[in-house]
């Protein structure tokens, strides 16, 4: 890739990575659970004093460590990149976390409501992401992993690692406040409907990643 292509990718995945923060927010704000990936932090951000974001750090820092386990000399040294996008995302998330700190919907049509914005909002970050092409969230790295290693589908994978972090999260959470904490409908909603949002606008926009290409070029 062209210089100017490279820095125009790792801004549209900059701007993803803030959208897609700003989406886990606002599904978590819903207060009927958040995403998969992020339900292991959420559930453990409610019990302990570190943000819902440094959770999402260490949970990320675990991810890498165990793909470099598996992978081994295999290890792609792009996938370090892994580290300082984890720290950025973090910190987007709490940042965002703060942002909608008087987000309090109180009534159930409200809260879903705020949860299906949320949805919508993070299928845009997770699209982002995708046009970019650039770097993989340590979640997604972790299931490219696995598959590499055991030869699995990637998608078939990638629900398996969704329903592991759903269930040890739900187990988290009734062991430390004996109810499900963390974990509700809008996990299975967001499992659901995110990637659809992703998916629908990769084929609806598919001009979009044209024109970016078509940019950058012109420019060099």
């Amino acid at each position: 890739m062209r210089k100017k292509e490279v820095i125009t990718r790792y801004l549209i995945f900059l701007i993803g990575l803030f959208i897609n923060s700003f989406g886990v927010s606002f599904i978590t704000k819903a207060s009927l659970g958040t995403s998969p990936i992020s339900s292991i932090p959420y559930t453990l951000s409610i019990g302990f004093k570190p943000t819902l974001g440094m959770f999402t750090l260490y949970m990320s820092i675990i991810l890498i460590i165990i793909q470099f386990i598996l992978l081994r000399k295999k290890f792609p040294k792009e996938y370090l990149l892994q580290i300082p996008v984890s720290i950025a995302f973090s910190w987007f998330i709490d940042l965002t976390m703060e942002l909608l700190a008087a987000m309090k919907p109180d009534t159930y049509i409200l809260q879903m409501i705020s949860l299906l914005t949320g949805c919508l909002i993070l299928g845009v970050g997770v699209y982002m992401e995708m046009v970019a092409d650039v770097v993989m969230l340590p979640g997604e790295s972790f299931v490219k992993a696995v598959c590499v290693t055991f030869h699995t589908d990637f998608g078939r994978t990638k629900v398996v690692f969704d329903s592991s972090m759903t269930i040890i999260a739900a187990v988290i959470g009734y062991t430390m406040f004996q109810e499900l904490k963390g974990v509700r409908e809008g996990t299975v909603i967001a499992a659901l409907l995110v990637g659809m949002v992703a998916r629908f606008l990769a084929r609806k926009l598919s001009f979009v990643e044209a024109f970016i290409l078509n940019t950058a070029n012109e420019a060099n």
